[in-house]
């Protein structure tokens, strides 16, 4: 048996038996898992397909450091929010005009965060689609977001969004599934590397630049958010506690993956386009490249459907009904077609970085404000008041990958 047929099979095996533990009815419907594959949906999205080949590129083994570095600055970050949750949010909280005016801010930023997400979902979208046709290219690329755009905006202006959005638990299933097989052949080919001594163990740059590369990837480690939002489903207890769950097994999923990606694949090697993980899966196994592909159409359509609806919903909810859902889909769709004909998609994820370390940074200050106010835990509001200060430098000084 080949290593190649091997590496097949310890993915398809590992990929099967992640289906059917996550499909299983006795995980499935339970109010649990249901109220934490949102948020962990959320942040083992796009960035997932994108993360690997980008800080090897820039940071070698080294980028497991960076990854680390990112998930601790989110779990943070849930911190602050799951505090809202629990302060802002009770019923008996008494709200006042600064605490109100902070959260009405936030919902702003994470309106246009919510654009710029679902330009950079489908721009993923249709590079993956195009990367295994002949019409291999940025610009047939661009010309299928902008068709899958015009598709959400017309069907979201005739008929609604939320009867597709109900496909995003087995989109989700299936996207944990192959995520599960990808590491299990990752781990396998990283174990060849090490038996014949070719792990690659040669650190990236750090420096100034790269150390802003890292801001502008915030990103990819964004999604815990849903949680807050979810308050018509699940009660505060839940919602907190799915949070934290939904953030431990993103955490220990991304650590592992830009860890085996580190030993195993050579900085030098690593592809510039935002596909580029193609070419590094298919060194495991042939069937790897296509899996991923399948994956990311599904995820990236559910996302960008579920960004849509949340816009939509934002929208009118600001407004006070004066902005109706279905005009937002449109609105939205135009100024995505514009960023998606004038930006690339790193710079596109730079700027949604920065939409969202703007929506952190102004829910971390109604952290700061809230526990101030209750006066029990001054590190706690410290701990909030400096979150707020890296949230606001990683807005002005995220910078995109070149």
């Amino acid at each position: 048996m080949t290593q190649e047929l091997l590496s097949t099979i310890i993915v398809l095996l590992f990929l099967v038996a992640a289906a059917l533990a996550l499909f299983h009815p006795k995980l499935a419907n339970t109010a649990t898992w249901r109220a934490t594959v949102t948020p962990l949906a959320s942040i083992i999205g796009s960035g997932f397909l994108v993360l690997a080949p980008l800080l090897v590129r820039e940071f070698g083994v080294g980028a497991v450091l960076v990854m680390a570095g990112l998930c601790v600055l989110a779990y943070l970050v849930g911190s602050a929010i799951r505090f809202n949750i629990a302060v802002f949010d009770h019923p008996d909280h008494p709200q006042r005009l600064s605490e109100w005016r902070i959260e009405r801010a936030s919902d702003w930023a994470l309106a246009f965060a919510y654009v710029v997400s679902v330009c950079y979902y489908l721009n993923l979208l249709g590079a993956f689609a195009m990367s295994l046709t002949p019409a291999d290219d940025p610009i047939s690329a661009k010309l299928m977001t902008s068709a899958v755009l015009v598709f959400i905006a017309l069907l979201g202006w005739r008929r609604g969004l939320h009867g597709l959005e109900k496909a995003e638990t087995v989109t989700v299933g299936i996207k944990l599934a192959v995520i599960a097989g990808l590491l299990a052949g990752m781990a396998w080919y990283t174990g060849l590397q090490a038996q014949a001594g070719a792990l690659q163990l040669k650190d990236g740059h750090f420096n100034w630049d790269t150390f802003r590369l890292a801001f502008g990837l915030l990103i990819t480690v964004q999604g815990f958010e849903t949680s807050r939002y979810l308050g018509d489903a699940y009660d505060a207890p839940t919602r907190i506690r799915t949070m934290r769950y939904a953030q431990w097994i993103a955490s220990a999923i991304y650590i592992a993956y830009i860890a085996l990606a580190g030993l195993s694949f050579p900085a030098e090697d690593v592809g510039l386009r935002e596909t580029a993980v193609i070419g590094m899966t298919e060194q495991i196994s042939p069937i790897l490249p296509i899996l991923l592909v399948a994956a990311a159409l599904a995820a990236q359509f559910s996302a960008a459907v579920a960004d849509t609806n949340g816009c939509g919903g934002l929208a009118e909810e600001m407004s006070e009904g004066r902005i109706r859902p279905k005009a937002a889909y449109i609105g939205m769709a135009l100024l995505a077609l514009l960023l998606t004909w004038t930006a690339d998609i790193y710079q596109i994820i730079s700027y949604a970085s920065r939409a969202f370390a703007i929506y952190y940074a102004l829910q971390c200050a109604l952290a700061t404000l809230l526990s101030h106010r209750r006066g029990d835990h001054r590190p706690r509001t410290v701990g909030f008041a400096l979150l707020t200060v890296v949230l606001v430098m990683a807005a002005v000084l995220g910078i995109p990958a070149e």
